[in-house]
């Protein structure tokens, strides 16, 4: 079955957006696990962001590799396609990362996630008001609002939520959450005439590499390296290659908000693998997870539903 048509089913999109959001939920604790193997501190936020220059680099390697076998010829950018791969590594990796770790100092764990969940409407704002790729509905909205509260309330405390605002702190994350659904509408638009698995793989290594000399221009260093270390490293880089290339040809096929909305799955798969993998039993609440699940399914098949 040809790939364009075989991406538009259902039960396959379901699938596979499902897998990706696994593979980013669990670099929640990995990311975390990653940092205490290299001797990483919490606060150093430019080690932080060169820790993920290496990670990213090492993905485009990984994702450039893995398609050159699956195409069975070694995949190259073709004439024309520079601009697009530079564009894309701006949004997707270096602007989304670096500003993501930096304001993420800044503010508390908890109001990152949720600000971070927004980049699903700003995404299919972008792409109905900004690229007019598809027409901005109630139902999307409201599908939205749903997914959106259920990641609310996975990371409400007993404290509830702080809704105080630091520009530094909150306002760089949100600009993280913007920077990546622009990239999402770059690879819907970009895609129509390159891989995006290319894509993908490229802008990996360009933003990888300005990431690593962005940490070692702020004062980053990596001193502790061990076996286990270097193993979490490609666990980490293995992810980001199959999820972004997996969810790019989601894209490619599909409408922006189509396939976004599954975003909201990303903090629920975060939390419950965190409790198992950091022993963060305070982050798992039965029935908060029960209630996001419902509310973020909610979401999904309101802005998915056709009267077919």
């Amino acid at each position: 079955m040809k790939p364009e048509i075989l991406l538009k089913k259902e039960p396959v999109i379901v699938i596979l957006a499902m897998i990706c959001c696994l593979l980013w939920g669990s670099a929640f604790p990995c990311v975390k696990i990653g940092y205490a193997l290299f001797g990483i501190g919490s606060a150093d936020s430019f080690a932080q962001i060169l820790f993920a220059g290496i990670r990213f680099l090492f993905a485009g390697v990984l994702t450039i590799v893995i398609g050159s076998i699956t195409e069975k010829s070694i995949l190259l950018p073709h004439r024309g396609a520079g601009y697009k791969i530079v564009i894309l590594a701006l949004f997707q990796t270096v602007l989304q990362y670096i500003f993501f770790y930096l304001g993420l100092a800044r503010t508390t764990g908890v109001k990152g996630s949720i600000i971070t969940a927004s980049n699903v409407f700003i995404a299919i704002l972008i792409s109905a008001v900004i690229f007019r790729m598809e027409r901005l509905t109630w139902k999307k909205l409201l599908g939205c609002a749903l997914g959106f509260s259920g990641v609310v309330i996975i990371n409400l405390t007993g404290s509830g939520l702080d809704l105080s605002f630091d520009p530094f702190g909150d306002g760089l994350v949100v600009i993280s959450a913007t920077a990546y659904a622009f990239a999402s509408a770059f690879i819907k638009l970009f895609s129509k005439d390159d891989d995006p698995v290319m894509l993908s793989g490229y802008q990996f290594m360009l933003g990888g590499a300005v990431m690593i000399l962005a940490g070692l221009a702020g004062g980053g260093r990596i001193t502790t390296i061990s076996t286990g270390a270097i193993m979490m490293l490609i666990y980490l880089s293995l992810l980001s290659a199959v999820a972004f290339s997996l969810w790019g040809l989601l894209l490619k096929y599909n409408p922006v908000s189509k396939i976004t909305v599954y975003g909201f799955m990303n903090p629920v798969f975060g939390v419950i693998l965190s409790s198992v993998f950091l022993a963060e039993s305070g982050m798992f609440d039965t029935s908060k997870v029960l209630i996001s699940l419902l509310l973020i399914s909610a979401g999904i098949i309101i802005v998915n539903y056709r009267k077919n």
